[in-house]
């Protein structure tokens, strides 16, 4: 019984952690970017303020709106963060690691991508469907090279349970080139799949441009915080999904006591904070792209998988 409510606890406290820490993630990176562009920058926290003065915020509804364009946010949000929760952070083998699957994670992903689509064009606005067509055809590149990213990682694994996927790479300390074409097949999924630059700004409301942002225009109050939320849990998803795959040191074992937890918990911070800082450095190093050149890059993205795949099949044959 005791073991119950500690893997309870610990499965709970995973769940409180990814979403106390998304916007924390989100104005860690911003305050990043003004300090590199020699600017003083907002206070991390800033994204949590603009969220709750969102949520004080009264809803206005599209004439033309209806009731699955009030409860896409919902469904997105509650997608997103089951699948940022199922991504081993401070420990693995928690309560629900049986379902931390990398396909399930994808389908959970898919789902809210789908949800978010059709909220766009519900209301009929121009500006929707265009975002909406945007994402389906950067999600129709991004999706398949995610499935053959966790080929690659799954193969090498010989699962594709999370939890297993880390102990066993952080088991194996080994040198692979599919890896490293996995890892940065992953890295340039992530940028697109969170809108970041040079795929997306989210900084801007440009016409031309607007992909994510386009979807989610006519949305205020309560409806947009979530909405926001959601964007955050997806964010530093993949980068848990980045430091849990690709560098699980401090990941504590389930079975493991307070202590181990706090150490792993510690890792968890430095890995966002990490990867917040190198993501931050990418953006202002780079421009934005224009729309038509983002399948070349998610194109880079999938031919990496294929290659990271054709490479374990090939070593093992030898």
């Amino acid at each position: 019984m005791i073991g119950f409510l500690f893997d309870f606890i610990a499965q709970g406290a995973q769940m409180a952690l990814v979403l106390a820490l998304s916007p924390v993630l989100i104005g860690f990176t911003r305050k990043v970017k003004a300090r590199l562009l020699r600017r003083r920058g907002a206070p991390i926290l800033q994204p949590w303020y603009d969220l709750i003065r969102l949520f004080r915020k009264e809803t206005v509804l599209a004439e033309d709106a209806s009731w699955l364009y009030r409860a896409a946010p919902y469904i997105i949000f509650a997608t997103t963060w089951v699948a940022a929760s199922l991504v081993p952070t401070f420990a693995t083998g928690l309560m629900f690691s049986w379902t931390a699957d990398l396909i399930a994670l994808a389908a959970l992903l898919g789902a809210g991508r789908f949800f978010l689509a059709l909220a766009g064009m519900d209301v009929g606005t121009s500006f929707g469907g265009i975002g909406a067509s945007r994402e389906m055809m950067f999600g129709s590149l991004a999706e398949p090279a995610t499935i053959m990213i966790a080929f690659v990682v799954s193969l090498i694994a010989g699962s594709t349970q999370l939890s297993e996927v880390a102990a066993y790479m952080a088991s194996d300390f080994s040198l692979r080139v599919s890896v490293l074409f996995a890892l940065i097949g992953l890295v340039i999924v992530a940028i697109a799949e969170n809108g970041r630059i040079p795929v997306d700004n989210p900084a801007t409301h440009l016409e031309l441009t607007m992909v994510h942002e386009a979807m989610i225009l006519e949305y205020s109050g309560r409806h947009l915080a979530i909405i926001e939320l959601a964007a955050a849990l997806k964010l530093l998803l993949y980068v848990s999904l980045i430091g849990c795959v690709f560098f699980p040191f401090g990941l504590a074992p389930h079975d493991a006591g307070l202590a181990a937890m706090g150490v792993g918990v510690l890792a968890y911070v430095a890995k966002l904070a990490v990867g917040g800082f190198l993501l931050a450095f990418f953006e202002v190093s780079t421009a934005k792209m224009r729309v038509f050149r983002v399948p070349d890059f998610l194109g880079a993205a999938l031919m990496l998988g294929l290659l990271g795949t054709f490479l374990v099949f090939v070593t093992r044959s030898l």
